[in-house]
Protein backbone atom coordinates (compact mmCIF):
# COMPACT_ATOMS: atom_id res chain seq x y z
CA UNK A 1 0.00 0.00 0.00
CA UNK A 2 2.89 2.33 0.72
CA UNK A 3 4.21 2.00 -2.83
CA UNK A 4 0.75 2.65 -4.27
CA UNK A 5 0.35 5.76 -2.13
CA UNK A 6 3.78 7.02 -3.14
CA UNK A 7 3.00 6.32 -6.81
CA UNK A 8 -0.27 8.28 -6.59
CA UNK A 9 1.47 11.22 -4.94
CA UNK A 10 4.31 11.05 -7.49
CA UNK A 11 1.77 11.09 -10.32
CA UNK A 12 -0.09 14.03 -8.79
CA UNK A 13 3.18 15.88 -8.27
CA UNK A 14 4.22 15.26 -11.87
CA UNK A 15 0.81 16.40 -13.13
CA UNK A 16 1.08 19.61 -11.09
CA UNK A 17 4.61 20.20 -12.40
CA UNK A 18 3.44 19.78 -16.00
CA UNK A 19 0.50 22.09 -15.31
CA UNK A 20 2.85 24.76 -13.95
CA UNK A 21 5.01 24.50 -17.06
CA UNK A 22 1.90 24.70 -19.27
CA UNK A 23 0.77 27.85 -17.43
CA UNK A 24 4.08 29.52 -18.17
CA UNK A 25 3.89 28.42 -21.80
CA UNK A 26 0.33 29.70 -22.20
CA UNK A 27 1.28 32.95 -20.49
CA UNK A 28 4.18 33.56 -22.83
CA UNK A 29 2.07 32.57 -25.85
CA UNK A 30 -0.74 34.94 -24.81
CA UNK A 31 1.78 37.73 -24.21
CA UNK A 32 3.28 37.31 -27.66
CA UNK A 33 -0.20 37.35 -29.22
CA UNK A 34 -1.15 40.43 -27.18
CA UNK A 35 2.00 42.32 -28.10
CA UNK A 36 1.36 41.61 -31.78
CA UNK A 37 -2.21 42.86 -31.41
CA UNK A 38 -2.51 46.61 -32.03
CA UNK A 39 -5.48 47.08 -29.68
CA UNK A 40 -3.76 45.91 -26.47
CA UNK A 41 -0.85 47.58 -24.68
CA UNK A 42 2.40 45.84 -23.91
CA UNK A 43 1.98 46.62 -20.23
CA UNK A 44 -1.22 44.58 -20.07
CA UNK A 45 0.56 41.69 -21.78
CA UNK A 46 3.38 41.82 -19.24
CA UNK A 47 0.92 41.93 -16.34
CA UNK A 48 -0.87 38.91 -17.80
CA UNK A 49 2.41 36.98 -18.05
CA UNK A 50 3.25 37.92 -14.46
CA UNK A 51 -0.10 36.53 -13.33
CA UNK A 52 0.52 33.24 -15.12
CA UNK A 53 4.05 32.93 -13.77
CA UNK A 54 2.99 33.69 -10.21
CA UNK A 55 0.29 31.04 -10.29
CA UNK A 56 2.73 28.63 -11.95
CA UNK A 57 5.27 29.17 -9.16
CA UNK A 58 2.62 28.47 -6.53
CA UNK A 59 1.51 25.30 -8.37
CA UNK A 60 5.14 24.22 -8.76
CA UNK A 61 5.74 24.75 -5.04
CA UNK A 62 2.72 22.59 -4.21
CA UNK A 63 4.12 19.88 -6.52
CA UNK A 64 7.53 20.14 -4.86
CA UNK A 65 5.99 20.00 -1.39
CA UNK A 66 3.95 16.90 -2.24
CA UNK A 67 6.94 15.19 -3.82
CA UNK A 68 9.34 15.96 -0.96
CA UNK A 69 6.96 15.18 1.89
CA UNK A 70 4.92 12.31 0.49
CA UNK A 71 7.03 10.59 -2.15
CA UNK A 72 10.60 10.95 -0.88
CA UNK A 73 9.86 10.73 2.84
CA UNK A 74 6.68 8.70 2.75
CA UNK A 75 5.33 7.76 6.16
CA UNK A 76 8.64 8.41 7.84
CA UNK A 77 8.20 9.94 11.30
CA UNK A 78 9.38 13.51 11.61
CA UNK A 79 9.90 15.82 14.51
CA UNK A 80 7.45 18.63 15.14
CA UNK A 81 10.18 21.18 14.39
CA UNK A 82 10.87 19.63 10.98
CA UNK A 83 7.16 19.55 10.13
CA UNK A 84 6.83 23.18 11.24
CA UNK A 85 9.75 24.26 9.06
CA UNK A 86 8.40 22.37 6.07
CA UNK A 87 4.91 23.84 6.42
CA UNK A 88 6.33 27.32 7.00
CA UNK A 89 8.45 27.13 3.86
CA UNK A 90 5.45 25.96 1.83
CA UNK A 91 3.07 28.60 3.18
CA UNK A 92 5.67 31.34 2.79
CA UNK A 93 5.83 30.64 -0.93
CA UNK A 94 2.04 30.67 -1.16
CA UNK A 95 1.83 33.97 0.76
CA UNK A 96 4.42 35.57 -1.52
CA UNK A 97 2.48 34.33 -4.56
CA UNK A 98 -0.75 35.74 -3.11
CA UNK A 99 0.84 39.13 -2.49
CA UNK A 100 2.36 39.27 -5.95
CA UNK A 101 -0.89 38.20 -7.60
CA UNK A 102 -2.79 40.82 -5.60
CA UNK A 103 -0.35 43.51 -6.74
CA UNK A 104 -0.68 42.42 -10.37
CA UNK A 105 -4.48 42.51 -10.06
CA UNK A 106 -4.32 45.95 -8.42
CA UNK A 107 -2.29 47.32 -11.35
CA UNK A 108 -4.53 45.68 -13.94
CA UNK A 109 -7.71 46.86 -12.22
CA UNK A 110 -6.39 50.39 -11.70
CA UNK A 111 -5.70 50.62 -15.43
CA UNK A 112 -9.13 49.28 -16.40
CA UNK A 113 -11.79 50.18 -13.81
CA UNK A 114 -10.84 51.77 -10.49
CA UNK A 115 -14.29 51.05 -9.05
CA UNK A 116 -13.38 47.33 -9.07
CA UNK A 117 -10.40 47.76 -6.70
CA UNK A 118 -12.40 46.15 -3.89
CA UNK A 119 -11.55 42.67 -5.23
CA UNK A 120 -7.77 43.08 -5.31
CA UNK A 121 -8.00 44.77 -1.92
CA UNK A 122 -9.84 41.73 -0.57
CA UNK A 123 -7.08 39.53 -1.99
CA UNK A 124 -4.46 41.66 -0.25
CA UNK A 125 -6.38 41.42 3.03
CA UNK A 126 -6.66 37.64 2.64
CA UNK A 127 -2.90 37.49 2.02
CA UNK A 128 -2.25 39.47 5.19
CA UNK A 129 -4.56 37.15 7.15
CA UNK A 130 -2.70 34.08 5.86
CA UNK A 131 0.58 35.71 6.86
CA UNK A 132 -0.76 36.54 10.34
CA UNK A 133 -2.06 32.97 10.65
CA UNK A 134 1.36 31.63 9.69
CA UNK A 135 2.96 33.86 12.32
CA UNK A 136 0.51 32.63 14.96
CA UNK A 137 1.17 29.02 13.94
CA UNK A 138 4.92 29.63 14.24
CA UNK A 139 4.56 31.19 17.67
CA UNK A 140 2.23 28.54 19.08
CA UNK A 141 4.16 25.59 17.68
CA UNK A 142 7.48 27.00 18.93
CA UNK A 143 5.95 27.42 22.39
CA UNK A 144 4.67 23.84 22.35
CA UNK A 145 8.07 22.57 21.20
CA UNK A 146 9.72 24.36 24.12
CA UNK A 147 7.27 22.83 26.61
CA UNK A 148 7.37 19.33 25.14
CA UNK A 149 11.09 19.46 24.55
CA UNK A 150 11.14 18.73 20.85
CA UNK A 151 14.82 18.69 20.05
CA UNK A 152 15.80 17.80 16.50
CA UNK A 153 19.23 16.58 17.55
CA UNK A 154 17.70 14.33 20.20
CA UNK A 155 15.31 12.96 17.58
CA UNK A 156 18.23 12.29 15.23
CA UNK A 157 20.16 10.52 18.01
CA UNK A 158 17.12 8.33 18.79
CA UNK A 159 16.73 7.48 15.10
CA UNK A 160 20.43 6.57 14.76
CA UNK A 161 20.24 4.43 17.89
CA UNK A 162 17.12 2.66 16.58
CA UNK A 163 18.82 1.97 13.25
CA UNK A 164 21.97 0.71 14.98
CA UNK A 165 19.97 -1.65 17.19
CA UNK A 166 18.03 -2.97 14.19
CA UNK A 167 21.28 -4.11 12.49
Amino acid sequence: MTYLTRAVFAGASLLLLLSAMALIGFGVSDAIDSIRSPDQSGADAVLDVLGYVIVAIAVFDVAKYIFEDEVRRGNEKRSAAEARRSLTKFLSTIVIALFLEALVVVFKTARADVSQLIYPTALLIASVLVLVGLGAFQRFSATVEEKVGDDDEAEERKEKARRASAR
